[in-house]
């Protein structure tokens, strides 16, 4: 009987277990509908933002395409004038080209004799007369933009000019000073602004020049060089700091940057980042990403200076402090000097070129925290300070040696004028004092044929006439070809110049449109960097435009 009251709960459990399996799906169905709707939701919103993002560029677009062809249309009906206001001025400038062959003028001014070889095309007239006045850089650079523009074809005249180079350094003649002249028209013809990202236009090319130029551009960069002349090049025609800043200059300002290999220019750039205005020009090229590992190349090359005007054009200065490459600069040189006094046993001459060395870096140092603006940052009172004993020291020694030879002379023209001297009493052997190694104001010939006086009148500074058909005002006494003249060293150079009787001097930054540059070095002056010598002084700067 016990066990028939026994209640059976089997089914009661199943029944249980049942309602659990569905209160599971029921919740698995809940929470996948609770993320669809969340999806469907977020993606509503997603499609109604992209969709008035698109609404508001078909607005812009439309906008920007009517004032397209508003410009257009402006444009189209201006035509005429501009074409017969660009055939006035190309009959003027044929008239005043035409007035200079016919009637040869005498000018005073620097400025009348560059617009008058220019209206003349006379590119190698050019490069002569830049050569011979080399002494007078400043005004040089204020007045040639504005005279080459004065040429029926001032893009063609420089090419000219460019292409004669580039010959001469196929031929190995005259290299030297071209290269510096050089410099200074292509600088002169594209404005800063242009190619370095600001706001002023660069000049238009017709589709015929601008492919000339990039043929030169080839040749230039394919042109085997002989390693004795070629300084670091990224090409093997490129050579120099002086060079690599021209030919950029040219292929940023013709716009051939797509016809060259971007591992070529890297190159080019990199092996020549001591030209002040190369971090400028690295901006313009445009390297993107590659601009952090090239200045991370640079300071683990030791060149914190270089590193430093890099990463402030190219805006990287959270990730290369200035400040902080500034003072591995100065570690590295003090180690530097330390060496160059170790290594010469701390001898006259070994100090004398540590204390060279190590006032270099200061004014270096100096001139960049000046240019950045990081005096705050970087206080350089201290460094003035040692900048100023090291100068000091420098005169001194300088007055001392000049005493010391001056005390020599006199020895040699007194001490034998009397007295027992073993070879009987003959009166001395007087020898003209040789010429400082340094001086180049003379030709080699100066002995035979003494130079004139210079001329110190303004007035007369120019008033000897241009002889555009035998180019006479710059032949040498012995009339040398041009050619051979200007084949001779840079020391040399001024000889076949009579008219020009004055030493060629480092090249002075200042004055017009785009600034010549050196290396981030720098004498008391901040020079800029010789483009005669075909490779960088060290510490040598010009003033670096911002």
């Amino acid at each position: 009987m016990a066990t028939e009251l026994a209640i059976n709960t089997d089914r009661t459990q199943k029944f249980i277990d049942d309602l659990e399996a569905q209160r599971s799906i029921l919740s698995s169905c809940t929470q996948l509908f609770t993320t669809l709707t969340t999806n469907f939701t977020s993606l509503q919103n997603s499609l109604s933002q992209k969709s008035q993002s698109l609404d508001s560029k078909f607005q812009s677009l439309e906008s920007k395409s009517q004032q397209t062809l508003q410009s257009l249309s402006q444009r189209l009906t201006s035509i005429p004038e501009r074409e017969s206001a660009a055939a006035a001025k190309v009959e003027e400038q044929k008239g005043n080209a035409l007035a200079e062959f016919e009637k040869p003028k005498r000018f005073d001014k620097l400025s009348d004799w560059l617009k008058s070889i220019s209206r003349k095309m006379d590119s190698s007239g050019l490069l002569k007369f830049v050569i011979s006045k080399r002494k007078e850089s400043v005004s040089l650079r204020a007045e040639i933009s504005s005279a080459i523009m004065e040429a029926v074809d001032p893009a063609r005249l420089i090419l000219d000019a460019v292409d004669e180079f580039v010959s001469n350094k196929i031929e190995k003649v005259g290299v030297t000073d071209k290269r510096w002249a050089c410099g200074m028209l292509v600088q002169a013809l594209f404005p800063e602004g242009s190619y370095f990202g600001g706001k002023q236009k660069g000049p238009e090319f017709a589709r015929t020049v601008v492919e000339r130029a990039g043929r030169i551009l080839e040749i230039w960069k394919e042109e085997q060089v002989d390693e004795k002349e070629g300084g670091g090049s990224g090409g093997r025609g490129v050579a120099g700091p002086a060079e690599a800043v021209m030919f950029l200059q040219m292929m940023l300002g013709f716009g051939l940057k797509s016809r060259f290999d971007e591992e070529f220019l890297r190159k080019l750039v990199m092996e020549n980042a001591a030209r002040r205005d190369m971090a400028k020009l690295a901006v313009a090229i445009g390297f993107g990403e590659k601009m952090e590992e090239m200045i991370d190349e640079l300071v683990k090359n030791g060149k914190e200076m270089e590193a430093v005007y890099f990463a402030s054009e190219s805006g990287l200065t959270e990730r290369f402090p200035p400040v902080s490459l500034l003072k591995s600069h100065i570690k590295n040189s003090k180690k530097n000097t330390s060496n160059i006094l170790k290594n010469g046993n701390f001898s006259a001459a070994a100090t004398e070129e540590s204390n060279s060395v190590e006032l270099n870096s200061i004014r270096a140092v100096i001139k960049c925290v000046e240019d950045h603006k990081l005096e705050s940052d970087f206080p350089l009172d201290n460094l003035r300070k040692r900048a100023s004993r090291l100068e000091k020291t420098k005169a001194e020694r300088k007055k001392s040696s000049a005493t010391a030879v001056a005390k020599s002379q006199n020895k040699r023209g007194h001490g034998g004028s009397g007295g027992p001297s073993g070879r009987g009493n003959r009166p001395p052997a007087f020898r003209p004092s040789k010429a400082a190694k340094f001086s180049n104001a003379y030709s080699p010939f100066g002995r035979r044929n003494p130079a004139p006086p210079p001329q110190h009148s303004p007035a007369a500074r120019y008033s000897g006439p241009y002889d555009y058909p035998s180019q006479g005002v710059y032949e040498s006494h012995s009339a040398a070809p041009y050619a051979a003249t200007y084949g001779a060293s840079h020391s040399q150079s001024p000889a076949a110049i009579p008219q020009q009787h004055y030493s060629l001097p480092v090249d002075n930054a200042g004055g017009a449109a785009f600034r010549a540059s050196g290396s981030y070095g720098g004498q008391a002056n901040y020079g800029a960097y010789d483009y005669g010598t075909g490779t960088p002084p060290t510490y040598q700067p010009s003033s670096y435009t911002q």
